[in-house]
Formats: structure tokens, C-alpha cells, sequence
């Protein structure tokens, strides 16, 4: 029999020390030696949907409201919806299962067509003060809030989950599948120096638990 395994478009120089085999994908859980932060995580197995519908405000994916205004972003129950203009939006579903595409015109599954990464932990916003001119700690906007524009010059949308005054917090950054490898370079390379290393999904899991209960 052959075994079908989905591959994520991200290869980190380590491996895992603990995995877990879920929808076909293997799941990093842990790495040896994480350190105390900042971390990357890859995401990649984790389910995305874009919505596109003329009249988005009506829809509630998931039980949960489509925010009113570019840029705004809903969250509970391990699901983020980002809205991106007026007739599209973005759907994450975090945790480790997500419901089946809803079968209304208008939902596409895209998590095979991008990448999917999320850098949180002491000083993360350093590392993005690097790579990009955009304000993932904007002083005027609530976490969390969704930016779109250039991150390594390339066109990405970026959730900032967590910003604290001392530059820690964190953000998911998604891309097109094609720009993984030139994207981890670029921003391992950014953290190398203030000990970015990457991790496994179960401190991602502590840190998201952590924001949605607050």
C-alpha cells in the first residue's frame, strides 16, 4: 500500500525530537535545545480557507463574525478570520483539527498553496524590524490585527496575535508556497543573533492558549 504524506514547503536544518502523524502530515511537536525564545514555528499543517463573497458581512464561518473593517481580525476557539478587503477574508483554524470546507460558493481551501509560520517569544519583533517597514506593534490598533505588504519583499499577510512593550509577542505570516526557502533564510538569518531558533507545535499551542484566555 502507499503511504500519501503531505509535505510542508519549510525544511529546517534540525529535526524534531518528538512528532506526530496527523491528516498526513508529520507534525513537529518538539526540538531538542529551543532555547529561551524567540521561535519559529512551522505551521504548515494547519488548515487555511480564503473567503471571497459580495456580501461577506453576512457570512459567520464557523459561528464567528466576519470583522466589519479591512484589517480586523476575530478570534476564539482556535480560529482566526482576518478580513483582507471588502469581499475577502482570511480563515485560520489553529488547533489540531479543523471542520470540513463548508460547501457554499465562496470557500477555498488553500493550505497546500502557501506557507504558514508564526514567530513569537522575547524580542520576535526585532527579527521583523529587519525584514520589513510595516508596524506589527502599531500604538493605535488591538491585537490581534491583520497588516498585508512586503515581509523580505515579498507580498505576505501578517496577524500580529501579541505585542508587548518590550518588543516580545509574536505574529503568523502566511506567503505563496514558492518564496519557503528564500523566507526562512532570510529571517533565521535576521534572529540569528538574538537566538531565534525554531520549535515545535506544542509551545506554539502554550503560547496561542495563553492569548485567547486573557
Amino acid at each position: 500500500m502507499v503511504e500519501i504524506k503531505r509535505e510542508s514547503p519549510v525544511r529546517f536544518r534540525v529535526y524534531p525530537t518528538e512528532t506526530e502523524v496527523r491528516d498526513n502530515w508529520t507534525v513537529a511537536l518538539a526540538y531538542d535545545d529551543e532555547g529561551q525564545g524567540p521561535w519559529l514555528v512551522d505551521l504548515a499543517h494547519k488548515t487555511r480557507w480564503d473567503l471571497q463573497e459580495g456580501l461577506i458581512d453576512e457570512q459567520r464561518p464557523c459561528d464567528l463574525d466576519v470583522p466589519a473593517e479591512a484589517g480586523g481580525c476575530t478570534m476564539a476557539n482556535d480560529t482566526l478570520i482576518n478580513r483582507m478587503n471588502r469581499t475577502q477574508a482570511s480563515i485560520y483554524h489553529l488547533g489540531a483539527t479543523a471542520p470540513a470546507l463548508p460547501e457554499i460558493s465562496g470557500y477555498t481551501d488553500v493550505t497546500d498553496a502557501s506557507v504558514f509560520l508564526a514567530l513569537f517569544g522575547p524580542r520576535a519583533f526585532q527579527v521583523a524590524e529587519k525584514l520589513s517597514a510595516m508596524d506589527f506593534m502599531d500604538p493605535t490598533r488591538q491585537a490581534p490585527f491583520l497588516v498585508q505588504g512586503p515581509f523580505c519583499h515579498v507580498p505576505c499577510q501578517i496577524v500580529t496575535l501579541e505585542k508587548r512593550a518590550d518588543g516580545g509577542g509574536g505574529f503568523l505570516l502566511t506567503c505563496s508556497r514558492g518564496y519557503a526557502d528564500s523566507m526562512l533564510h532570510a529571517i533565521l538569518g535576521a534572529g540569528a543573533g538574538i537566538g531565534l531558533r525554531p520549535t515545535g507545535e506544542k509551545r506554539f499551542n502554550t503560547w496561542l492558549h495563553g492569548l485567547q484566555k486573557s
